[in-house]
């Protein structure tokens, strides 16, 4: 055996790694780092990885400011007052973005990616709905929350977890996204509230946000009971915005009560960093916030995670502040035409017909036109890996399984000439598969459907 103390770098690195323990001793620093990196030789470049939502591009001065707060713990705000002042004065300006009320007290959060910030918004409207029923002498055991079939799975998480009935209601096919059509079978007293997408995975629409609010206004007048909205913006929370400035799917309309979105997606923030902001202060429930003295002084937290890295809350104060609103507005909206360049390019193939019709955030949604039937959308996912890019393939949620669907996320740091080359290769894997056949299969995950990342 040989003396690990005579070792160098050049043999510490060849030693192999246990699968089963720790390693009994360490090595030098370069063969440590040089072992980690060779075991994701194999993983997919995150530039290429267009089956994701997060951001994969950094400009210099981000990777140094990332080294020098990494160190931070965001949750200290004795220690770290600045960066805490930083995430309030950001809360305001999200606030004012997606048309808050300017007299009112703003409130919410930065959160470890948009599934914190669903968990928190869903946490108060219980709260609030539970805590109505009780005043009113009324039963508050039974609550439910309506939604729709392309809802993203931390919603199901947090109706298990926090023990609340789902109210989903089903697809179709042509139609992926939530409408006021089948509303009143689903909506009664118990419903906390209606949760609505601006940006959904699937197929980057927008549920019918106006058509619902309508409805649910119809619906009080009706019955006396009134229904809050929450809006699921991951995606577009910070497209419309900057893209649709007269669309009116934030808090101008009266019952959206609370709004979430991912700086880590189109917030241009590397990930974990989601929000969560609430119409006004009351709508977040007083009595889940909680007082701590042990790190400094007496400090409110409200957050479901307590410790958590600082580096994403620095970096979106520098992307807010380096871009600015007419930054975020020319390169939302340049990566929305590009968007639609490379769906004209994929269409005009023959291969495709497109799912979504209203390119209304940077999402290319495709089926295969019906005449292709030796190969699917996932042996095109399959056989593009082969060229390095990483695209989604799945089949949509009830009660539209039989549809299958490729999605490309087109981010901001895709040029023209890198969209053309990646739809001649999809291209050109379909001309494959088409003399050649397919064999791909959707992946089983425990006997259900398999559904695309969140992230």
């Amino acid at each position: 055996m040989q003396d690990e103390s005579k070792m160098t770098p050049w043999d510490m690195f060849n030693m192999e790694v246990p699968d089963d323990h720790m390693p009994a001793r360490g090595v030098h620093p370069r063969a440590a780092k040089a072992i980690v990196n060779s075991e994701a030789w194999t993983d997919a470049r995150p530039e290429m990885n267009l089956s994701s939502f997060v951001t994969t591009f950094m400009e210099p001065e981000e990777m140094e400011l990332a080294r020098e707060h990494i160190l931070k713990n965001h949750i200290d705000h004795d220690m770290y007052p600045q960066l805490f002042a930083m995430e309030r004065r950001m809360v305001k300006w999200l606030h004012t973005l997606w048309n808050g009320p300017a007299d009112v007290e703003p409130y919410g959060a930065a959160t470890v990616g948009s599934s914190e910030a669903c968990m928190l918004a869903g946490l108060a409207h219980k709260w609030n709905w539970r805590q109505a029923r009780e005043r009113a002498g009324k039963d508050a055991t039974r609550p439910n929350m309506v939604t729709g079939g392309n809802v993203q799975i931390v919603w199901k998480k947090f109706l298990r977890y926090f023990d609340v009935e789902p109210r989903i209601v089903p697809l179709k096919p042509g139609n992926y996204r939530l409408t006021a059509e089948h509303l009143d079978e689903y909506v009664d007293e118990n419903t906390i509230c209606v949760v609505a997408i601006a940006g959904q995975t699937f197929t980057g629409e927008d549920d019918d946000i106006q058509e619902i609010h309508d409805w649910l206004d119809a619906y009080e007048k009706r019955t006396g009971i009134s229904i809050p909205m929450h809006i699921d913006g991951a995606s577009g929370g910070f497209v419309n915005p900057f893209c649709y400035p007269d669309y009116e799917w934030d808090f101008r309309l009266p019952r959206v009560q609370s709004i979430n979105a991912s700086g880590h997606k189109f917030g241009l923030v590397p990930p974990g960093l989601g929000w969560v902001v609430f119409r006004e202060r009351r709508i977040f429930n007083e009595d889940l916030i909680f007082y701590v003295n042990y790190l400094g002084g007496e400090m409110p937290t409200a957050t479901l995670n307590f410790s958590r890295n600082a580096v994403q809350i620095a970096l979106q104060y520098y992307g807010f502040i380096r871009l600015g609103f007419e930054g975020y507005q020319r390169i939302m909206t340049k990566t929305v035409e590009n968007s639609q360049y490379l769906r004209d390019l994929l269409v005009d193939s023959g291969y495709f017909t497109i799912m979504n019709e209203t390119q209304r955030i940077p999402v290319v949604a495709l089926t295969l036109k019906d005449g292709f039937t030796n190969f699917s959308e996932f042996d095109v996912s399959a056989k593009v890996r082969e060229k390095g890019w990483v695209l989604s393939a799945y089949t949509m949620p009830p009660a539209a399984e039989e549809v299958r669907s490729l999605r490309i996320v087109v981010r901001p740091h895709l040029n023209r000439n890198v969209l053309k080359g990646l739809a001649r290769d999809i291209v050109d894997c379909c001309k494959w598969l088409e003399a050649h056949g397919g064999n791909a299969t959707p992946p089983a995950l425990h006997g259900h459907k398999t559904t695309p990342s969140k992230c």
